[in-house]
């Protein structure tokens, strides 16, 4: 039917689509700016939602060319970002946390512009954390790229509710508030809400992985081994972190001595995670302290350890795998597998596969 008198018809909208940096943060003085400059030359605007902070967050995000508003903390983290969302009010959301910074991509984001917003962006997660005294990465796909209806639910670990196709984008994204010195701050933030949470809904398994996941970087690893098995026990390999699920869980009952378990789990998941590095790399470390600590072993294991890394190097790094720590398909593999063939008199071999799979 034409339009009516007096009226308009509608019109599609064109490009340009207006793009938004979005940021819920408190007391993060030392890193906001750190992200908003990262991102400032490749969006129209930022947007940073205050929770409470009692330093200067508020006014460093100002000077660095964010819209600052206010929102009273009331323990849930979807809330806080679906007010963010709301008060931005772009066609796209790129959704991004204070001790985050954007690493590439930065044209990715440009080109949202001329994009229709009818699909979820994902970005890559370069998340740095310490391992035994060493620095180490992982990384993981996130859905953090979000047309602007597009809101979240979860009170903890909360994730964007939609039906649209993903995406993957260009953007690699760094993370630092996993490091040594940013755990103790953080410690019990998230496991009260996670408690709660568990309390409404304890047959979650995405919960209760995340319950682990929390137990373990403190090295709670009873509570750990609980969360990670309810969570094993409830969910299914076709859930997008299950072989993250698998590997953590491995290297959970490895510290509780569970080693009979830890393979048994092992052999149960062979199938799903057959194309894995971490998880033949958690089978390596696992037969390695079974054999440290039943020497009588050693000859029936050590075949079996040298089975296991060198599978992490036929498999290669897995970047696109979530969870995927950084050179367990390469020169950490390569490392530990060099250790066994000195041990085992083939210094000759050790030194080849060094000169072959260097450390960064």
């Amino acid at each position: 039917m034409p339009a009516a008198a007096g009226t308009m018809p509608a019109m599609a909208h064109v490009a340009p689509f207006s793009t938004a940096l979005v940021v819920i943060a408190r007391d993060e003085a030392p890193r906001i700016g750190r992200l908003l400059a990262s991102v400032r030359p490749f969006v129209d605007t930022m947007l940073v939602l205050d929770t409470g902070s009692r330093d200067a967050t508020p006014a460093l995000a100002r000077e660095a060319g964010a819209r600052v508003e206010q929102f009273d903390w009331c323990d849930d983290f979807s809330a806080a970002r679906n007010r963010a969302l709301e008060l931005a009010g772009a066609d796209w959301h790129v959704v991004l946390d204070a001790d985050e910074w954007l690493i590439e991509g930065g044209e990715a984001l440009r080109e949202l512009r001329s994009m229709t917003p009818d699909f979820i962006g994902t970005l890559q997660l370069r998340d740095s954390f310490d391992d035994a005294g060493q620095a180490r990465e992982a990384s993981a796909w996130l859905s953090r790229v979000l047309p602007g209806r597009v809101r979240y639910d979860g009170v903890v670990h909360e994730q964007p509710q939609h039906a649209l196709p993903v995406r993957r984008l260009p953007l690699l994204v760094g993370h630092d508030g996993y490091r040594a010195e940013r755990l103790a701050d953080k410690r019990g933030r998230n496991r009260r809400l996670l408690a709660r949470a568990l309390q409404a809904a304890p047959n979650d398994a995405y919960l209760n992985y995340q319950w682990g996941k929390d137990c373990a970087v403190y090295d709670e690893d009873a509570a750990a081994e609980a969360g990670f098995a309810r969570a094993a026990a409830l969910g299914s390999p076709e859930l997008p972190w299950w072989t993250d699920l698998v590997a953590r869980r491995l290297f959970t009952l490895k510290r509780l001595k569970r080693h009979a378990d830890a393979m048994d789990f092992a052999d149960a998941q062979m199938p799903r995670c057959a194309d894995s590095p971490d998880f033949f790399f958690a089978i390596g470390d696992l037969l390695l302290d079974l054999a440290a600590d039943e020497p009588a072993r050693a000859a029936e294991l050590l075949p079996m350890i040298e089975q296991a890394w060198g599978e992490c190097l036929a498999l290669g790094e897995r970047p696109g795998q979530l969870g995927a720590v950084a050179g367990r398909g390469s020169w950490l593999a390569a490392y530990n597998l060099a250790l066994v063939l000195e041990g085992t008199g083939r210094a000759d071999e050790a030194a080849a596969l060094r000169a072959a799979h260097p450390a960064p």
